[in-house]
């Protein structure tokens, strides 16, 4: 199979170029580096079934393949929030550039949605079925609106054209090649850790979240793309073991041997005050479910760290 992974050079998007690779496909990944790096794929470079593709998927592209990943978008609130002009151009018209290439191409095409479809939300856990709650104004919206209405168009393509689609909502993931940079909360606290700096806390720390180690996201996001036709999702794919923030920073602390202290400052808008997917849907129609611990996760997302900053 040839498949295209939009986004290929990024966090979620390497794991998934190395996973599709050792089931034996020919991968093309692109990925205009905007928070994707080549580090995150140099080792496949010469790999004899990889091709790197340097290219913005607000561009149409033109390439054979019979299945599409799209992945490419800031993920960030760090990176999305500093363009927000460009992020809502990289969801939507980057879905509907994977959407036209998908119906020329005859391919299968996999949207990676967002828990963040969700807002803030007052059901918990959320299951595909809730509407959400989400501001259409605040700062997270470039992000938050533009992945819902990504969902919209991949819906409409496949009612009007009969495309074959596939949607995940993603819930947070974390592992190795994570940006230090890259704002996010276990990157965040797992490097000011590492470097004895107070750990910054946003708000009281009271919020939840709920933490998937990247392998069993990226078994998920493949089991999905792999399964029956008429199962499209919106699918959510996660770990529900719930954790407030306050307590991942030290645990954190206590997995590193850190000295570093808990500093708290101004939870920013729109925060979402808990976070925790219902993973029935994929329980049942795909037989997926996380096999990987967080205290485990993070042991090894640490060690990679420790790699990457010379610790």
């Amino acid at each position: 199979m040839r498949v295209l992974v939009t986004g290929g050079a990024g966090f979620l998007g390497s794991h998934l170029c190395e996973r599709l690779l050792a089931l034996g496909n020919y991968v093309i990944c692109a990925d205009n580096l905007f928070t994707g790096s080549e580090d995150n794929i140099r080792r496949l470079f010469n790999h004899p079934r990889f091709e790197f593709l340097r290219h913005d998927v607000i561009l149409p592209l033109s390439v054979e393949c019979g299945q599409i990943y799209n992945l490419a978008c800031p993920a960030s609130p760090r990176w999305y929030q500093k363009d927000p002009v460009y992020t809502m151009k990289a969801s939507f018209l980057g879905a509907l550039n994977v959407l036209e290439l998908a119906r020329t191409a005859g391919a299968r095409v996999l949207q990676a949605s967002t828990s963040e479809v969700y807002g803030d939300p007052d059901r918990s856990p959320q299951p595909e079925s809730y509407r959400g709650c989400v501001s259409t104004v605040g700062p997270r919206a470039c992000y938050d609106e533009g992945k819902r209405a990504v969902e919209t168009l991949f819906f409409d393509y496949r009612r009007q054209y009969g495309l074959d689609i596939k949607v995940m909502r993603i819930f947070n993931t974390y592992g190795p090649r994570m940006s230090i940079n890259d704002g996010r909360v276990v990157s965040n606290f797992i490097v000011q850790a590492l470097k004895g700096e107070d750990i910054t806390i946003y708000g009281r720390g009271t919020q939840t979240r709920s933490f998937c180690y990247v392998n069993d996201l990226i078994a998920g996001m493949t089991a999905l793309m792999n399964g029956p036709e008429n199962f499209t999702g919106p699918v959510n794919m996660g770990n529900p073991e719930e954790i407030s923030i306050k307590e991942l920073a030290k645990t954190i602390i206590r997995l590193t041997g850190s000295r570093s202290r808990l500093a708290f400052k101004e939870l920013p808008a729109d925060d979402p005050r808990q976070r925790r997917p219902d993973i029935a849907l994929a329980k049942r129609e795909l037989g997926w479910s996380p096999t990987v611990g967080l205290e485990e996760g993070l042991k090894l997302t640490i060690d990679s760290f420790k790699m990457l900053i010379g610790y």
